[in-house]
């Protein structure tokens, strides 16, 4: 792929850079200083939290003298950036709270390093809900970059808006052009929720496929990171650097060998089975989701493929399982932040257990707060037969049900979420409305599945809705390439906001 000497280097995608980068058109150098520019202009969006401008063109120049070398990787030279909730040496790692305020880690995570090992460069860290918990990413107790104070992270489509979570800063960082690519996390669809509200393209790979060390944890069994770019071509070079097993750190680490899942990208749909299943298109869904949805599920009849009927009969208990499986981890992940080794102390107390609650209190934000009791109440004596035990079974009966369903499909395929995104605060004091706009993503997440969003086109307001295709376990490759199909059919991921 040639780049186009009259495109801003913020218009390249990640394979046009990664190849105008070895074709020497332009440094590394250049291109880290024009999106550390770009990202200065546009923090009133509130997406990056932590720059190094020094650190990120260090690394720029070291990319530039592998490039001059010979010996440069599949990504070099190309910026991007993090989520805040992977802990990185050189900038603060905070996972949006005040608890890891000022937190720099020692090293890095694993996917930071792999990402690097391949070339790329960091350009910052992008913000996110607190310990990633939230679907809006107005949970956030952390400033940033050009705020005084902690801020919502805003919808570049309209800035009156949410842009999804918990990964709304990456979402941001890509559709406003900060950024080429990015890294997220999806624990219950918050790479795909913000990909879709903010039309870009976002993956969650197969649970275990990626390296969860050095990823500050909410829940365990679920959390999973996965790339967030403009197109699905670019998704594939990124999650092709940053899968593999990782055994000596990470007990949930799969022993599968990493793939490049960008081989498969332009193999034909004829003959593609695609389950549509019925409880997704139920009454709750809104009509210009619905449209959007249904625009892009004829396309793939056109590319060849077949929309066969499917039923994932217990989708609407994935709300209710999720919400006591994930709690009930999180309280035992963020037990650790008790004031003693790292974090945050409360100043004054007068003994130990004085100093863990107003630690706690002080450290941890309203959200985290509710999850916690909710997964310390379901672990305690007497309930953990009745709710933890129980959900477990039915999340076991979920994963069966996506089972029974690939038995007559390859992929499955329907909106993302419920709505496209809300305005900021209408959600207001009432976190149960966030918790059910998850109800489509949340099944996926607790099978361990592979799933994405692909812009499919614009509902009311003018906004992003997203199409979400669901694989079997490791089936990212079959994924991309019927994401990578329909953007070529379709330009609503080559789509940009207004006014930037």
């Amino acid at each position: 792929m040639t780049t186009s000497p009259t495109k801003a280097l913020h218009d390249l995608g990640v394979s046009e850079l990664a190849a105008g980068l070895r074709a020497k058109q332009f440094s590394a150098a250049e291109a880290a200083q024009h999106f550390l520019a770009r990202a200065k202009v546009h923090q009133h969006l509130g997406a990056f939290v932590a720059m190094n401008e020094d650190a990120t063109l260090a690394q720029a120049q070291a990319a530039d003298a592998r490039i001059a070398a010979g010996t440069a990787g599949a990504l070099e030279g190309v910026p991007i950036a993090h989520k805040d909730i992977f802990v990185t040496r050189d900038f603060p790692s905070t996972a949006g709270s005040r608890m890891l305020a000022g937190y720099q880690s020692p090293f890095d995570a694993t996917v930071v390093t792999r990402l690097a090992k391949a070339g790329a460069l960091t350009l910052g860290k992008l913000n996110c809900d607190e310990f990633a918990m939230g679907s809006a990413n107005e949970n956030s107790a952390v400033a940033p970059v050009g705020f005084e104070a902690p801020a919502p992270v805003r919808n570049p489509w309209d800035t009156s808006r949410i842009p999804g979570g918990s990964s709304g800063g990456s979402a941001v960082a890509v559709a406003a052009r900060l950024a080429p690519a990015v890294t997220g996390t999806d624990t219950g669809g918050s790479i795909r929720q913000p990909a879709s509200f903010c039309g870009i393209t976002g993956i969650k790979p197969t649970y275990g496929r990626a390296s969860r060390y050095g990823m500050i944890a909410f829940a365990s069994s679920l959390d999973q990171a996965g790339p967030m770019a403009r197109s699905a071509e670019d998704c594939a070079l990124l999650l092709s650097a940053m899968c593999g097993p990782d055994l000596d750190r990470d007990s949930t680490s799969l022993d599968v060998p990493a793939e490049d899942y960008s081989r498969s990208l332009n193999d034909s749909l004829e003959g593609l089975r695609i389950g549509i299943p019925a409880e997704f298109f139920g009454e709750g869904l809104a009509p210009d989701v619905r449209a959007a949805v249904n625009a892009a599920l004829k396309e793939y009849e056109k590319l060849g493929a077949t929309l066969v009927p499917i039923s994932l009969p217990r989708t609407e208990l994935s709300i209710p399982v999720y919400y006591i499986i994930a709690p009930a981890e999180a309280s035992s992940n963020l037990s650790r932040f008790d004031g003693v080794k790292f974090g945050h102390r409360a100043k004054d107390y007068t003994d130990l257990v004085d100093m863990y609650k107003k630690t706690r209190a002080e450290g941890f934000g309203d959200e985290v707060k509710r999850r916690i009791m909710i997964g310390t109440y379901v672990l305690s004596h007497g309930y953990y037969d009745a709710y933890y035990l129980q959900a477990q079974k039915i999340r076991r009966m979920i994963a069966d049900d996506f089972q029974n369903a690939f038995k007559e499909c390859d992929l499955i395929a329907g909106p993302v979420a419920p709505t496209v995104a809300w305005k900021l605060g209408e959600h207001g004091n009432n976190p149960l409305a966030d918790y059910l706009a998850d109800i489509f993503t949340l099944p996926a997440s607790l099978a361990g599945l592979p799933g994405m969003s692909v812009p499919a086109g614009f509902g009311e307001g003018g906004m992003p809705v997203g199409l979400q295709l669901i694989g079997n376990y490791f089936a990212e490759a079959r994924l991309l390439n019927a994401a990578h199909r329909l953007q070529q059919a379709t330009d609503f991921h080559l789509r940009q906001p207004g006014g930037l």
